[in-house]
């Protein structure tokens, strides 16, 4: 796929899917893409997107294939599509503690990054050293870690055209029982919160503090949980997340969305920020 796609000129924008196998193969596939004048989107683990029902114009590069991980002393350096749990697997099982609040944390490194992912309150920028990425020069760089350019589920790599290949996580030597001991809990709680009942594609808005209260229960104050268009329903058990009960469309999960943010702002006066992406031709 990839040397055919190399030598392609494309007419017009066709749907293509490529598995890159390294960072050099990503870059190849992105300079065609830019030759081309032909869209592409990066796709790693796929939590917290919603792709249209019409699916992506142009090239999607998997990036799940660019996967890894290996210690520097106490630096564990992780490739972009490896799941981010399999690091706190990884770092426990070397006595590094820093990681434990990823644990059952669904998606990849190169996302966790991107949207700089917290749980359980921590989040990745908490231990980050550095980030490999290729610039819109599609050539390697390097990012070392400011502090400044971080907030809540927030990060440089989403104001800039940067593919994120690797990310080295600053960690400190810990006990493992009881490292291990919180990894339990958190994916204990995961699963008494039924994040792993359905298909979903995580949580739908973002926490916001001046509001007083998770989103979740804020949502769950006004009756919402268990409400269904189509296929999708707010879950049962917890209000920010949206469920497909079967058959749900990527329409009807958009179209519940937009029921939520429009009763919490008729009713709290309250504006929810989504944390789920849309993706794709939803014109």
């Amino acid at each position: 796929m990839l040397a055919s796609l190399e030598t392609v000129r494309f007419r017009f924008v066709v749907p293509v899917a490529v598995a890159a196998a390294n960072a050099e193969e990503a870059a190849r596939v992105l300079r065609v893409c830019a030759r081309e004048s032909v869209p592409a989107f990066l796709l790693g683990g796929g939590t917290n997107i919603l792709v249209s029902d019409l699916g992506i114009r142009g090239v999607v590069v998997d990036m799940s294939r660019l996967t890894g991980i290996q210690a520097e002393g106490s630096i564990v350096v992780a490739q972009s599509g490896t799941p981010v749990s399999d690091v706190a697997e990884f770092a426990l099982a070397r006595g590094l503690s820093g990681m434990e609040f990823a644990c059952s944390l669904p998606g990849s490194v190169g996302g966790a990054v991107w949207m700089n992912a917290r749980c359980y309150g921590a989040e990745v920028s908490d231990v980050l050293q550095y980030v490999d990425y290729l610039g819109p020069d599609l050539e390697p760089h390097r990012y070392a870690m400011e502090r400044g350019d971080w907030g809540y589920k927030r990060s440089p790599f989403q104001d800039a055209r940067r593919v994120i290949l690797a990310a080295g996580l600053s960690l400190a030597p810990g006990e493992r029982a009881g490292m291990q001991a919180r990894m339990l809990s958190h994916r204990s709680d995961r699963e008494r919160k039924g994040h792993f009942l359905h298909p979903c594609a995580g949580s739908i808005f973002k926490n916001n503090r001046a509001f007083g209260a998770p989103t979740g229960q804020l949502i769950e104050s006004l009756g919402l949980k268990g409400t269904r268009i189509g296929g999708a329903q707010v879950a049962p058990f917890h209000g920010n997340i949206v469920i497909n009960i079967g058959d749900a469309r990527a329409s009807d999960v958009r179209a519940l969305i937009e029921l939520v943010e429009k009763e919490v702002r008729m009713r709290l006066g309250l504006e929810l920020e989504r944390e789920v992406i849309l993706v794709g031709d939803w014109e």
